[in-house]
């Protein structure tokens, strides 16, 4: 809570000023009413109403969201969502932590790996921003500890729990379960191959194929969606994401930014990326602890293991082109679909295979390598503890020794609490309410099943192509409160279907034209009228508008109805207030 804060206080109803946590938001309230309903979660037509949208690539966490059922059905959306990020980092630290205990002999370092693992910046962050990379960070520690378990004692029971956390990560973030897997592929392949046998190939194919039949259903969803066009994407569209989002020296190594909000922003000054996608920085204070705890176990071969995967990680961290600064470099360059990419670069040919090209966000193996770098940092803490420990006995001849490990015990320490955590800002400047009953009061009373459009409106999220203007945040939150379809949609993968269709109705596709300065015409507005009668589009909440889009939406046969929170709200002709 403390370093997250003040995160902990939008428990009382509050959000990030950002669409990303009103998405979570409708996607735990979407997968609560499936689930209540015996619905299938991974289609919706309560967003871009009356067409619907595939949900298989989406951000839509259907494990949380069966997770928290009984809160959301209780106390709303805005409340389990909350409540997961206030403790999801402590979460992440016990996680670690069970890590850090089987691997080091110290209870303090493995309490120091979880707080610089769970409490660092770049976890933080995304517990801010981005619920499901949060949550599905939380899977890479599980999937270490439960292989390495099945490494000490094989079996077929520890098998299927590695199979059940592989495929329990899918159903929460299909990222994070590709990178808990390469970490579960690199414990077990030494293990494997040093001492090949049957029932150790019989364990591997057991935990497969238990993480397949986990994550059949989420799978399922995705194979639908891109059967069916959903998936299609300019490969030119994805090229450039690789490039944006790779991350250079010494941004990975330097001071976190974090330290800006203590007042010591220059000595933050060798971080360059935008607080867009995350904060892909490891930190001065954990890279220092990591290298020591190198040294210091430079001699077990687990040791060595580790800060292979840490540099592993931080090479793919990169994306397809060496950037030191804000200059890329293209080693031993090669040519891909028209691009030049370098071809000693991981990233450049992880993306190459099949059903890996949709990784566009490189900066996140930084997660990934944040696993071996913590647990050799939290390796150092726990060596400086033992050798403090004189201070507090009679052993007088080994004080002053103590006393140096106390010191840099300390250092360590303030230097880890400075760059822990996130203090929000970024993306988000400020919150907004999780809820407004005085706008949605009457919307929520309306049982008639009418469409609500929100202006501005727009068929919005990641890739590939979006359509329309950007919306406004508080009405996703409001999607998952009225029970009302609603014409906006925010997802991670817009599907081309679903925008085709969208602008094949004339209310929509002339809205957007006003949006864009277009005017319409007679024969337009009379066109547009007409679709909106047949959809039953009964409420249009203006958030923010030009002249241009109000005039429209006079000419399309609505009329305002009243103002409540700032929003103006109209309604179709001769349809008055308190009716449906």
């Amino acid at each position: 809570m403390a370093v997250t804060w003040p995160l902990a206080t939008y428990l009382r109803g509050r959000l990030p000023d950002i669409q990303d946590p009103g998405s979570y938001v409708w996607s735990l309230w979407w997968v609560a009413h499936q689930v209540a309903h015996l619905g299938n979660p991974w289609f919706t037509s309560r967003l871009a109403a009356p067409v619907g949208v595939q949900l298989g690539y989406d951000t839509l966490m259907p494990l949380l969201g069966l997770l928290m059922l009984p809160v959301t059905l209780l106390a709303g959306a805005a409340v389990s969502y909350n409540l997961l990020v206030v403790v999801l980092p402590g979460v992440l630290c016990y996680a670690l932590y069970r890590v850090a205990r089987l691997w080091l002999p110290s209870q303090a370092g493995a309490v120091a790996a979880g707080a610089l693992f769970g409490l660092s910046t770049m976890v933080t962050f995304q517990d801010w921003f981005h619920l499901n990379i949060a949550a599905g960070t939380v899977f890479l520690p599980l999937a270490l500890e439960a292989a390495v378990r099945l490494r000490r004692r094989p079996g077929i029971p520890r098998a299927l729990r590695v199979g059940l956390v592989l495929g329990l990560a899918v159903l929460v973030n299909q990222e994070s379960a590709i990178m808990a897997a390469i970490l579960v592929i690199l414990a077990l392949i030494p293990w494997l191959a040093g001492q090949p046998s049957l029932d150790r190939l019989r364990d591997c194919g057991a935990a497969a194929l238990t993480a397949l039949v986990v994550a059949s259903p989420e799978i399922a969803a995705m194979a639908w969606q891109s059967s069916s066009g959903g998936t299609a994407a300019a490969a030119a569209t994805l090229r450039v994401w690789y490039r944006r989002l790779g991350t250079g020296l010494p941004t990975l190594f330097s001071p976190s930014p974090r330290l800006r909000s203590w007042g010591l922003g220059t000595l933050a000054g060798g971080f360059h990326f935008t607080l867009t996608e995350g904060v892909p920085a490891f930190g001065i204070t954990l890279t220092v602890l990591a290298l020591a705890g190198l040294v210091i176990s430079w001699r077990r071969r687990s040791a060595r293991w580790l800060a292979l995967l840490w540099l592993g990680s931080t090479a793919l961290a990169m994306g397809p082109a060496l950037k030191i600064g804000s200059t890329s470099y293209l080693p031993a360059a090669i040519t891909l679909g028209g691009d030049r990419l370098s071809g000693v670069m991981p990233f450049t040919w992880l993306v190459q295979v099949p059903g890996l090209s949709a990784f566009r966000e490189a900066d996140r193996f930084t997660l990934l390598g944040m696993v071996p770098a913590a647990l050799l940092g939290g390796n150092t803490v726990g060596w400086l503890a033992a050798r403090s420990r004189p201070l507090l006995g009679p052993a007088a001849q080994a004080r002053t020794r103590a006393l140096v490990a106390g010191v840099l015990l300390l250092i360590a320490v303030l230097g880890a609490a400075l760059e822990a955590g996130w203090p929000g800002g970024g993306p988000a400047k400020q919150s907004i309410p999780a809820s407004l009953p005085a706008l949605d009061g009457p919307i929520a009373a309306d049982h008639s099943g009418s469409i609500v459009v929100d202006v501005p409106f727009g068929i919005r999220g990641g890739l590939p192509k979006r359509y329309g203007a950007k919306i406004e945040p508080e009405s996703l939150a409001l999607a998952s409160s009225d029970g009302h379809p609603r014409a906006i949609s925010y997802t991670s993968w817009i599907p081309l279907p679903t925008v085709r269709a969208i602008r094949r109705h004339a209310f929509y596709a002339r809205l957007a034209a006003a949006q864009a300065g277009r005017p319409s015409n007679a024969r337009q507005a009379r066109l547009a009228r007409a679709s909106a009668r047949r959809m039953n589009v009964g409420w249009v909440l203006v958030w923010r508008a030009t002249p241009g889009v109000l005039y429209y939406l006079r000419q399309a046969g609505f009329r305002f109805d009243y103002r409540a929170d700032g929003v103006s709200v109209y309604r179709p002709d001769g349809i008055r207030r308190g009716t449906s």
